[in-house]
Order: C-alpha cells, then sequence, then structure tokens
C-alpha cells in the first residue's frame, strides 16, 4: 500500500528513505513494516549519522573480552572474573517526564549489563540540567533524582557517583546518561544471537502495553513546542519486576539451556528481534498473538513497537523450552514461545498463524542507511577562541570569589542528589559518593575492587570539540587513578545537537576524533557506547556533551584513598604543573558571563606520567588523600579537600608562588594534568623521589590544621565558611518557586 508524505514523515523518514525501502522490499511497505523500517533506520538504532566516525575508537586491548556490538563491553579483571559495563542516554524521556524517563533509563542500563550474564554491583549518572534561574531546572532535577533512586533503591544496585553540571544550553533539552557496571565469570558471556535453526524463541518478562510506542523514533528528533503531548511515549518502569527478571536471567545463566538473550530496549520486541538474526545472520518467525499483553486490542504495529519495560527476549536450545519457563514462572514473570530461528535471512511477523509482515533482516541492520553528513566549523568560533581572559579584570576579593565558585551548583557539592541514593545496599562502596573523585566497589568474594569514573566538561568541547574530548578522557582516567584504579576501559554516551547541521556535524566529527586520539594515547580501548543526537529544541542546541566513563582495577580494594584532608600535621603538595589557564573555566562564567578562550592544553605524557605516580604512591600507602583538579582550579580543590568529609573537616595554611601567573588565574585556572595530595611527614622522601622519578612536579604547600585555609597574601577564610557556601548551592537551586 501506498503512503501519504504526511504518514511517512511522522515515521521520521525522508522520501529517500521511504524510495530505498520501497527497493529493498521490491514493493510498498505496509503500516507494520513501515514502522519496523522507521524505528530500526532511527539514528537511536541505527546511528546512521555517526556509525562512519566510530570506527575510528579502538577497542581492543589486553583485557578486553568483548567490544562495542553487544549489549555492553566486558574486560577480563582476573582470576576468572570479569566487568561487564555501558552507559546509555535517556535524555529525551526524562525532559519529557523526568521521573519515570530517568528511572527507564536505569531499568534500561541495568538489563543490558546482567544481559551479558552479571550481576550489577554499582551504577553511576551524569546529569545535564539548564540554568539553575530557568523555571523548569528544579522540577526537572527534583524528577530525574527520584526516578533514578525509586529504581536503583528499589531494586538493590547502589548508585554510588555520578555528576550533575548546569547550563543554560540545556534548558529545553537535559541529558541523563546512566552508566552501570556487574561481574560474572569470564568463560559465561552471554551474548544477543538469534542462532540455531529451529530453535525456540522466547518471551519473558512484563506483559505489553502501548507505553513507549515509538519512542526510538521521539529520541532521534529534536524537540519544538509539541514536545509536552509526546508523554505517551515515555515508558513506565517497575524496579520491582526488574528485580524478579534479574534474578530470574541469572538462575537461567547458569544452565546450559540459552543460546542468546536481549533486552527490548528502544524499539522493543522490534530491535532486539531484528538485532539478534542480524549478529546471528540469521531469521526470526514470531507470532505477535502469543505476546503477553496487558491491554485489549493491541495491533501487531502496538505489539512490535511497545517499549514496554522489564522484557527481554531469548534464544533456547530446542527441546529445552520447558525448563526456561520454569524458571521464569518460579519467579512470578510473564513467559511465552512466541517464535523460531529460520535460516533465510528474514523477519517474518505472524498473527495467529496469519503472515502480517515480511522483511529482509540486512537491510534492517547492516545496510541501514549511512550518511556522511556535511561538516563545516562555526564561523563564529575563531572569535571565541580568540579571546584572551587576562583581559578582563582581577576579582577584588579572592576569598569571596572562592566563596561564590563553591556555591555554583555545577561545583557546589551533590549531597543533596547523592543523598537520595541508596549507596550502601549490598555492602560493596569502598569509596562512598562526594568522598572520592573516583567510586570504589569491592568485587564480590574478592580482594579486588572496580574504581570508576564518569566525566565531561561540555564547556571545553564547546570551545575545541577535539582537545575538549581528549580532556574528558584524561580528566575521567584521572578521577580513577585517584582512587588508585588502572584504567581497563572505557564507554561513552556522545550527546549533541541536530547532525543535519553542519557545525554540529562538525563537533561531532572533532570530538570523535579527540576521544579517539585520547583513549589511544592513554591506553583505555572504548568496549561500549551510545550516540544521542538531536538534543535541542526550536534550534537551540545543547553544548556539545561527550560523556565518558573509565572502569580501573585495584588489585587490592584497600590500597585506596578519598579526596578530604585526613590528619593535623598531614603536609599538602601539587603534583603537576600550574600554569593559570582560564579559557572556558567557570571562573570566567560567573564573573563575566563569558564562554570564550581556548581550553587547557593537555600534555598527554605528562598526564599518564602523573596517572602512573599516583596510582604508585595510593597502592604504596603513602598518600592519605589524592584530589584531581578541575573546575574552579585549584583553589576550589584545596577547599574540597578541606571540607568534604562533613565529619572531620580540616583547615590548611599553604603557601601559592603564583610567581609571573596572576593570582586570580593561577588559583582558579583550570588547568589539566593536577592532583592535590596530602601524606604524612615520613612519607615526604617517598613522594619527592617518586614524583622525580617520574618527571612530575611537586610542589610541597604547607600544612593540615587549624579551621582555616589560609592562602598568606591571597585568601583567608574558615573552613564553616567554605562549607556553607559549598553546601547551599544545589538546595538554594531547590528553593526555586513552583517545585
Amino acid at each position: 500500500m501506498a503512503h501519504s508524505p504526511d504518514v511517512i514523515a511522522k515515521h521520521g523518514l525522508t522520501a529517500g528513505e521511504y524510495a530505498r525501502i520501497c527497493q529493498h522490499l521490491g514493493r510498498e511497505p505496509n503500516l507494520l513494516e513501515l514502522g519496523i523500517f522507521s524505528v530500526m533506520w532511527s539514528e537511536h538504532c541505527s546511528y546512521k549519522s555517526s556509525r562512519r566516525y566510530l570506527k575510528g575508537f579502538p577497542t581492543t586491548g589486553p583485557h578486553v573480552l568483548l567490544g562495542p556490538g553487544e549489549n555492553a563491553g566486558v574486560v577480563d579483571i582476573g582470576d576468572g572474573m570479569a566487568a561487564a559495563f555501558k552507559m546509555e542516554s535517556h535524555n529525551h524521556p526524562s525532559y519529557i517526564e523526568p521521573y519515570q524517563g530517568a528511572a527507564t533509563g536505569v531499568g534500561g542500563i541495568l538489563r543490558d549489563v546482567f544481559t551479558m550474564g552479571a550481576r550489577p554491583i554499582a551504577s553511576l549518572n551524569s546529569l545535564r540540567f539548564g540554568d539553575p534561574s530557568h523555571p523548569k531546572t528544579a522540577w526537572l532535577l527534583a524528577g530525574v533524582v527520584r526516578g533514578i533512586g525509586g529504581y536503583g533503591n528499589c531494586i538493590g544496585v547502589p548508585t554510588v557517583g555520578g555528576e550533575v553540571a548546569f547550563d543554560k544550553s540545556y534548558n529545553g533539552n537535559c541529558l541523563v546518561n546512566a552508566f552501570t557496571v556487574g561481574v560474572l565469570p569470564k568463560n559465561k558471556i552471554f551474548k544477543g544471537t538469534a542462532s540455531g535453526v529451529g530453535n525456540p524463541i522466547l518471551y519473558v518478562g512484563s506483559k505489553t502495553g502501548r507505553d513507549g510506542i515509538h519512542g526510538a523514533t521521539m529520541a532521534s528528533a529534536e524537540f519544538g513546542e509539541d514536545s509536552e503531548h509526546k508523554r505517551p511515549t515515555v515508558q513506565v518502569g517497575d524496579p520491582f519486576t526488574e528485580k524478579l527478571l534479574l534474578e530470574a536471567c541469572l538462575e537461567l545463566f547458569q544452565t546450559d539451556a540459552l543460546v542468546g538473550i536481549q533486552d527490548m530496549g528502544a524499539a522493543g520486541l522490534t530491535s532486539s528481534s531484528v538485532e539478534m538474526a542480524g549478529r546471528a545472520g540469521s531469521g526470526v518467525e514470531l507470532d505477535v498473538a502469543k505476546v503477553p499483553r496487558r491491554e485489549e486490542g493491541m495491533t501487531p504495529y502496538e505489539v512490535m513497537l511497545s517499549e514496554s519495560q522489564e522484557r527481554m527476549l531469548l534464544v533456547a536450545e530446542a527441546g529445552r523450552e520447558p525448563e526456561v519457563l520454569a524458571i521464569f514462572h518460579k519467579w512470578d514473570l510473564d513467559a511465552a514461545v512466541i517464535g523460531r530461528v529460520t535460516d533465510d535471512g528474514r523477519v517474518r511477523i505472524l498473527e495467529g498463524g496469519v503472515e502480517v509482515a515480511n522483511l529482509p533482516v540486512k537491510p534492517l541492520t547492516d545496510e541501514a542507511p549511512q550518511y556522511e553528513r556535511p561538516t563545516r566549523a562555526p564561523e563564529w568560533l575563531p572569535a571565541l577562541q580568540a579571546f584572551d581572559p587576562l583581559s578582563l579584570p582581577p576579582p577584588k576579593d579572592l576569598g569571596e570569589a572562592l566563596l561564590a565558585l563553591l556555591a555554583r551548583p555545577t561545583i557546589a557539592s551533590k549531597e543533596w542528589v547523592f543523598g537520595q541514593y541508596d549507596h550502601t545496599v549490598r555492602l560493596g562502596a569502598a569509596v562512598l559518593p562526594g568522598k572520592g573523585d573516583a567510586a570504589v566497589v569491592r568485587v564480590e568474594r574478592s580482594e579486588k575492587g572496580l574504581a570508576m569514573s564518569v566525566d565531561c566538561n561540555a564547556r571545553f568541547v564547546f570551545l575545541d570539540p577535539y582537545e575538549g574530548a581528549r580532556l574528558a578522557v584524561a580528566e575521567c582516567t584521572r578521577n580513577v587513578a585517584c582512587g588508585g584504579g588502572e584504567p581497563l576501559g572505557l564507554t561513552d554516551c556522545l550527546n549533541f545537537g541536530n547532525p543535519e547541521r553542519p557545525d554540529i556535524m562538525w563537533q561531532f566529527a572533532e570530538a570523535t576524533r579527540g576521544l579517539a586520539a585520547a583513549c589511544r594515547e592513554l591506553d583505555v580501548p572504548v568496549v561500549s557506547g551510545n550516540v544521542s543526537l538531536y538534543n535541542e529544541t526550536d534550534g537551540e542546541a545543547i553544548l556539545p556533551t561527550p560523556t565518558v566513563a573509565v572502569v580501573g582495577l585495584l588489585r587490592d580494594v584497600t590500597k585506596t584513598v578519598g579526596l578530604a584532608f585526613r590528619r593535623a600535621g598531614d603536609l599538602v603538595a601539587v603534583l603537576g604543573e600550574t600554569r593559570g589557564e582560564l579559557g572556558g573555566s567557570e571562573w570566567l562564567l560567573a564573573f563575566h558571563d563569558k564562554l570564550a578562550g581556548r581550553p587547557p592544553r593537555l600534555d598527554v605524557a605528562a598526564e599518564k606520567r602523573l596517572q602512573q605516580v599516583v596510582r604508585q604512591l595510593i597502592v604504596s600507602g603513602a598518600l592519605a588523600s589524592a584530589h584531581d583538579t578541575s573546575e574552579g582550579g585549584v583553589a576550589v580543590a584545596l577547599a574540597e579537600c578541606c571540607m568534604a568529609d562533613l565529619d572531620a573537616s580540616f583547615g590548611a595554611t599553604l603557601q601559592l608562588s603564583p610567581g609571573s601567573v596572576a593570582p586570580h588565574a593561577y588559583l582558579f585556572g583550570e588547568d589539566a594534568s593536577r592532583v592535590v595530595v596530602s601524606f604524612s611527614a615520613p612519607f615526604q622522601a617517598e613522594v619527592a623521589a617518586a614524583c622525580a622519578a617520574a618527571g612530575v612536579p611537586c610542589a610541597v604547600l604547607g600544612v593540615v590544621g587549624g579551621d582555616r585555609l589560609t592562602l598568606p597574601g591571597l585568601l583567608d577564610v574558615s573552613v564553616a565558611q567554605l562549607s556553607r557556601a559549598w553546601r547551599s548551592g544545589v538546595p538554594a537551586l531547590m528553593k526555586q518557586p513552583g517545585l
């Protein structure tokens, strides 16, 4: 049947793509077939604008067991064990319906990980919201945080860290990126493949409803004035059912009945079945009449495109169906045999035995459109990069400037946020949220630990996408090093605006080039990831935000440190060189409302030496604390070291020597490759010798003690004042009218 241009456009397809579909089929598609092509060819599922750039990522390494292409990446952590991890976006749903959007984002990433055969042990998140004064910011933040906590707390997987930042570019499009890591035996990795002709295909989990239909298509389009009307495309989550599904799957993994398994995430039953067939080079036949449903009168179109949560599709060995069904029924879950694996390379959809769709697999997967979209650097960028922040007047009072920076919601304490998450369930957290640059969790029945961090400074990426992306990888691996971890692998979530705009596509191309370069330079392979495009509203794009998360290994989980000063009398030092680079800094934004200049320079060789020596000194027991400098520079880092531990805060008297660097640039510049450390006097010689051998600058600044942060000639502020400012930022935001 022929479809009108309006119907084609509502499915997110261009006229050219529709013509291509007709060519693949040799006929016009029916409505169900059009819907299947629509979701499989969406940006969210096909990566049609981005795939060519992702091929440049390094994806192999000594620890990599499974790289991109499956539900999650897997790395070897030794002793027969492995870690599976991934990060995914749920941006558009969270802006429309913050609680359910964020909650189902958590549920989806948990399923991606336990689909691999892993028990999830920890989650992180990276969140971006609009200007703190925007009327919607507080409402979105409250809903998203409740959604993350509501789902993660109920299922019993601790949320152990993350990041939250604010910028006016996110006013119309918040970002919710969710990360989960799990642990599994390295010889029991399960993949999403539909292989073995005649093997049964089983549907397990919750019943199918009408929620989330065309969610993948919605996530592949920019917002406009009708965004609020897209609430029906947001899924509804049930963490209690997900807990049952998790335990049932883990029980199934102990048998040898399973051939392949896939989460029904974006595009639901369609993407899971098509992708499983595509990976195996097989075909599938499904009867939608056999799919468990919770609503009457659902059409095949609705069943195939529903994104109802807590559902899995799996392929079992022929003859093992009763055993598989018994496991899921034991856990009070729906389970049904709905199809079989075929060898014809086609997706055949039946309804009660009557064929309602018949499509080739390859055009839906490997042969989906790939675009080489035009790229063009923005005309306004050179002028921004040429701006000299030192041409602006410095603060009159450096102490007051520090207090103002500490109260900015991007820098301020996120205790209001992580206080709503259960981070102690399973008793695995060795470094709690807010206590270290990296979250550290124990690996059960092992002496090992995993250190993990999530990072991106979108301001730097905006000013120079290539260098900004390199800086994101460097900061994330540096945070892991500050927890004592050796990076094993990286996952990413690439959040950008409309790829049909040449300037946005240029940002994406340059940022992915920067990520690839930094991953090679720092020896951290990309093992999984996600691309989220069309993050803009009415033509206003978000700052380019290529978020990265890194997982590192601690061979002895007790060999870790936090960021807070631990003892009066300890010495404080800064490792690395301070140049006072203010381009793209929080200081420039806070005091002059300018996002301009060039981001800090990254010397990768110096970065590698710094991370290695920090790890070495943590493992040897020499360091009492380690904290990298980032937003707000060394002044903010020192203040956080003084007050991060509310139960045992310490002041410090430190002599900084700016030399030829302007004092405010020395304090608030956001130069890369620096770490503030503390250690007791007996370890001073070891620290100095290790840094000298590694070629890492080490400046001993002074001593921990008292109740003030005193930098003679620069500032003198009580720790109580610092703490009030730092802990007030987010609660003040949440008191906005209308929440």
